[in-house]
């Protein structure tokens, strides 16, 4: 059996959405030949708040080795736990690389600043790596106006094209995630392989007790929940959403025993959510809660909900790695995505799009709100929701393990 040694500084017990990404696909790697061994940094320099429940969720297939970082300052002047941990994880990795049997490494980003380890540690040692994009790395930050945004680009441009020159595999979410990253960087292309973070049924069948949902002090309402960050790109679809409730209102077409609440969306620097619901008149039935959540809490509020929202990215590459939750709590979905996401074909596969407003590039508000209010009257009323999730098998993280599995053969061959 073949060693991956997966480089990603954060780990369960955090709860970040990174870390599902070597967890899911770690989990199942070893049915496909691969033993994972996975070298991240200890939880104590964490900033995060930690989620112990996620112990639940690891196979003990995968090897853990830890290593330490350095302490936030005060001020706070580097918080990237990828730069915190560069030095003791460079260290480690060349150790294990140099004592143990490592026929390939993978470090799934970001942190992005990790993805130069791949680069150091294959001119020491020779072993092969690739880089997994969860996010794009260069970006598009038109839409955003803070100097750190542009230094951050700015770094950005200057460190993807060292760290990725001689990898021998990129990887992502999906293909259109790190297409841009082939096109700049490389004249032929390496091996690559695009799969979405897809999910472990055995989440899913995990139900805890005694559990305090977001809506138990309020009695007898109908609660709407979306679970997740609140992304930079999502503010359209909130603002047309909210418009469309309060047109409703307006025109006595809206039950007023729903709640709606935004569990988990993260302190995000742009306008927030509950002041777009002021502005609409809707204060007193939205709820924001933005610290995260245990991702397992996350589960059981979906599936305990009256209704679960989807609010996407009006960016076409998006892929909505929330979906399967959504659609695996089997709630009735209100979605809204970008028509050309991959999230929409796997809506539609499982029969889930009666509810499901599709973004085109450059709609205006007014037209979106248009086409949302009938979906959302319709969505009030009794909904008899029959899903086909038998199509949602091959995007499981087994799935994905297989896809990256076959991937890291293809790339060695290729050396």
């Amino acid at each position: 059996m073949k060693t991956v040694l997966i480089i990603y500084p954060h780990w369960v017990p955090a709860n970040l959405a990174g870390v599902q990404r070597p967890r899911l696909i770690g989990n199942y790697l070893k049915q496909f030949g691969w033993k994972p061994l996975l070298l991240t940094v200890e939880s104590k320099y964490y900033e995060e708040k930690l989620d112990p429940l996620m112990e639940k969720t690891v196979s003990k297939d995968i090897e853990v080795i830890y290593t330490k970082a350095y302490k936030v300052t005060k001020p706070r002047i580097i918080g990237d736990i990828g730069l915190r941990g560069f030095p003791f994880l460079k260290k480690e990795a060349l150790k294990i690389c140099r004592e143990r049997q490592i026929d390939f490494i993978w470090i799934p980003i970001p942190s992005f600043y990790t993805a130069i380890l791949g680069r150091i540690v294959h001119n020491k040692t020779n072993i092969p790596y690739g880089i997994d994009y969860i996010d794009p790395w260069v970006r598009d930050i038109t839409n955003q106006n803070n100097v750190r945004a542009k230094l951050s680009q700015l770094v950005a441009k200057t460190l993807e094209p060292y760290a990725v020159k001689k990898a021998a595999l990129i990887t992502g979410v999906s293909t259109p995630y790190y297409q841009s990253v082939m096109d700049r960087n490389f004249k032929i292309e390496p091996t690559h392989a695009g799969m979405p973070y897809g999910f472990d049924p055995n989440d899913h069948k995990i139900e805890l007790s005694d559990l305090k949902y977001p809506w138990d002090d309020n009695k007898g309402c109908k609660p709407w929940i979306y679970a997740g960050a609140f992304l930079p790109n999502s503010h359209l679809f909130v603002q047309s959403f909210f418009e469309s409730i309060a047109q409703l209102k307006n025109e006595g077409k809206w039950d007023n025993s729903i709640r709606l609440y935004f569990v988990g969306t993260g302190l995000y620097p742009a306008k927030r959510i509950t002041a777009y619901a002021k502005d609409y008149g809707l204060e007193e039935i939205v709820v924001e809660y933005r610290d995260r959540f245990p991702f397992l809490h996350i589960l059981n509020f979906l599936s305990k909900a009256n209704r679960v929202m989807l609010f996407g990215s009006t960016e076409k590459h998006y892929t909505a790695s929330k979906t399967f939750q959504c659609l695996l709590s089997e709630r009735p979905l209100l979605s809204m995505l970008h028509n050309e996401s991959s999230a929409v074909e796997v809506i539609k596969q499982v029969n889930a799009s009666d509810f499901l407003m599709p973004y085109k590039d450059n709609d205006s508000k007014e037209n979106i709100v248009n086409k949302l209010k009938p979906i959302i009257e319709k969505f009030q009323e009794e909904v008899t929701w029959r899903l086909d999730l038998e199509p949602l098998d091959k995007y499981t993280s087994k799935q994905s393990a297989k896809v990256l599995a076959e991937a890291m053969d293809k790339a060695l061959q290729t050396q």
